[in-house]
């Protein structure tokens, strides 16, 4: 552990893997469940032509509990679970490229800043097809004229829609019939080029924060508390500086187009520089909790997961 820092960071050879891999899966799969409901939001306003669906994040959550039922707020949450595979290995990467660039430097942002970005390189590997078909069903009710695929739905008495069996395997057929094999991996580039910033700008700023907080804060604060203030605010800074990309990222994935540049430019000629700030609200939104739940999560998750020789040595 780094000890000339106000917070100890927990690095990777001080875990217990076994203990850490087994509460992970827990805590990653809790964190998809909270905020899902924020993710299918943001994805139906950053998809949508101007305001032709919803006014906003509020507006569509209204809209959509209304109209489709919580139901419809987890649309594709059962393919999204796979993304648990990606989370851990996330972590996985995060910890070890950060152990490896130790070896060059000890600068704490630049192995949080390297490891960050190497983390979303392979999670957004194993991510993409996943949110190709979550995002497409994502879209289905309400926002089932803005994208190409379509999925049989039931209509219930109150008139709200019903998931019916086999969608997401319809939606499969549907993707490989249009686009091939390939068409899994639409808007990879554009995620590339959303994430592996998000997650580079994310984990220094986290420090930064926590660390400032720190130094703000009377010496017997819990550092649990500072990290969990310092999360949200690491998850807005990042959010702002790569909502343009993820605007993009969602139109190419969901309206299949080919070209992130051309997205780009299409988006800009189409709504202006507000089109690039559509959804960010859904987004900060959504990260705030998401950043919160991780962050306890995850260095709790680090606490629990020491090797019991380096328990009793550590205070918090």
């Amino acid at each position: 552990m780094q000890q000339n820092r106000n917070i100890q960071i927990i690095e990777w050879e001080d875990l217990d893997k076994r203990k850490f891999y087994s509460f992970g899966v827990f805590m990653t799969m809790t964190i998809r469940a909270t905020v899902y409901p924020a993710t299918l939001i943001r994805t139906r306003l950053q998809v949508q032509k101007g305001k032709s669906l919803y006014n906003g994040t509020f507006d569509a959550f209204c809209k959509i509990l209304r109209a489709e039922g919580v139901r419809g707020l987890y649309r594709g949450f059962m393919v999204n679970t796979f993304t648990l595979i990606s989370g851990q290995a996330y972590i996985t990467t995060y910890e070890l490229v950060r152990k490896y660039v130790s070896n060059y430097s000890k600068d704490n942002t630049v192995k949080s800043l390297v490891a960050g970005g190497a983390a979303s390189l392979v999670a957004q590997t194993i991510t993409v097809p996943i949110d190709v078909i979550s995002q497409q069903l994502m879209m289905q009710g309400q926002g089932k004229h803005l994208t190409r695929f379509r999925v049989k739905v039931k209509t219930e008495a109150d008139g709200k829609t019903k998931m019916a069996f086999g969608q997401t395997r319809n939606m499969i057929a549907q993707i490989f019939a249009a686009d091939g094999f390939r068409g899994f991996y639409r808007g990879y580039v554009a995620s590339l080029l959303t994430y592996i910033p998000n997650s580079a700008v994310w984990w220094p700023f986290y420090h930064f924060y926590a660390e400032q907080l720190s130094k703000m804060a009377p010496s017997d604060c819990p550092h649990l508390l500072l990290q969990a203030m310092a999360g949200p605010l690491a998850a807005a800074t990042a959010s702002t500086v790569t909502n343009p990309m993820d605007v993009v990222r969602a139109r190419v994935q969901v309206e299949g187009r080919t070209s992130v540049i051309e997205t780009f430019r299409h988006l800009l000629a189409e709504e202006g520089f507000w089109g690039m700030t559509k959804g960010l609200s859904a987004r900060i939104i959504s990260s705030i909790p998401t950043a919160i739940v991780m962050v306890v999560g995850y260095e709790t998750l680090k606490r629990v997961s020491l090797r019991p020789e380096l328990v009793d040595s550590r205070h918090w």
